[in-house]
């Protein structure tokens, strides 16, 4: 008796297997400054993996729901090849952090100054503007009311 023989007991088999947890072994790439560790399995033609597989595991007390660094994110999302480095984060890091200073120093003087903040434009029930040296149409039009 061979194996293909008893199909039922291969079915029975693969289904059992299949509720096991696999083993993922995947690269370590890594870390960013939240906490999160980043993984990827390289791609491999020879078995029909085109892509990579690329995910992240947050820290404790985190969830899934928190943001990425953005440089991180276009990695998993393969919108980059290479993941970001040390250097190009804190870049990215010092760059933000002198945004926030220089929005409060604007706000500090714009209070300083008495300003206000900018009033919304009001527009009417339209939304594009009108002019009065503008007709709309043809103005030649003897059908026109």
């Amino acid at each position: 008796m061979g194996e293909h023989r008893h199909v039922w007991r291969i079915v029975f088999r693969n289904f059992i297997n299949s509720l096991k947890p696999r083993q993922i072994q995947g690269k370590n790439i890594g870390k960013d400054y939240i906490g999160n560790v980043y993984y990827e399995i390289p791609a491999d033609p020879s078995k029909g993996k085109r892509k990579p597989s690329r995910w992240y595991d947050p820290p404790k007390g985190l969830d899934f729901q928190d943001p990425l660094p953005a440089e991180w994110e276009a990695w998993l999302r393969m919108r980059r090849m290479e993941p970001p480095t040390e250097e190009e984060i804190a870049k990215n890091l010092a760059i933000a952090e002198m945004k926030k200073v220089n929005a409060a120093k604007i706000e500090k003087q714009r209070l300083i100054d008495g300003g206000s903040l900018p009033e919304p434009v009001e527009k009417g029930h339209e939304s594009f503007p009108t002019y009065s040296e503008f007709t709309p149409g043809d103005p030649t039009n003897k059908y026109r009311n």
